[in-house]
């Protein structure tokens, strides 16, 4: 047995016997529990009251992201063009592979590159999976089509976020997972708000590991 599975094994010893069982769980228990965990029971959930899609965005407006409601996909090259212009940033950015992006109309004096980001990069746009109305989170699936690197690396990350993706709660999220994705991707990100930490002297500081603004751009028709 490798030191590994003794670390293991003392593990689970002591699950057990702070659970005050002596062996194993038995045949019908590990059932039940492999039944339950496959058929995503849920716990009591927080009541979502009114339209999921003005929750989503007061939630995300608290924890100072940025949100625009838009009409249709036409509308966010037009958008994105007026945030690089308010925050001074240059008109180039990186976009995410992914299909759902491709009817953007993009204008001739923006840069637009379909990568990933790498760290020189200010400005990045994919698009959400999901977003959750009861904590104002965004997520993002990792893939070729949609590199994590595009949601922490550059100091702007814009966010393609369809009214339909929209679920009023956090467990509504796997439910989606298990139903469109099987496969289940590497990685699922929660992002809430632009990143921040107060680690030095309790001073609030945004963009010090991730992000410095996040700007949800919901498109009612995608």
């Amino acid at each position: 047995m490798s030191e590994s599975d003794r670390s293991r094994e003392r593990i689970l010893a002591n699950l057990r016997a702070a659970l005050k069982r002596r062996e194993p769980l038995g045949g019908s228990e590990r059932a039940a529990l492999i039944a339950r965990t496959a058929g995503g029971n849920r716990a009591v959930q927080p009541r979502i009251d009114g339209d999921p899609v003005e929750r989503f965005c007061e939630r995300l407006r608290m924890v100072s992201g940025i949100v625009t409601r838009l009409d249709d996909l036409e509308q966010v090259a037009n958008l994105v063009a007026s945030h690089l212009d308010a925050y001074a940033l240059p008109p180039r950015l990186v976009v995410a592979a992914d299909e759902r992006l491709d009817g953007i109309p993009w204008s001739n004096r923006l840069q637009v590159e379909r990568r990933a980001a790498i760290g020189s990069d200010r400005c990045s746009v994919n698009c959400a999976f999901a977003a959750v109305a009861e904590t104002g989170s965004v997520v993002l699936l990792s893939g070729a089509d949609s590199p994590t690197t595009l949601n922490f690396l550059p100091e702007d990350h814009l966010v393609v976020v369809p009214e339909s993706c929209i679920v009023p709660n956090l467990e509504d999220v796997w439910s989606r997972l298990r139903a469109q994705r099987p496969d289940r991707p590497r990685t699922v990100n929660f992002i809430t708000g632009p990143s921040k930490t107060a680690d030095v002297e309790f001073t609030l500081q945004e963009g010090a590991h991730g992000p410095r603004r996040i700007h949800a751009m919901v498109v009612a028709r995608l």
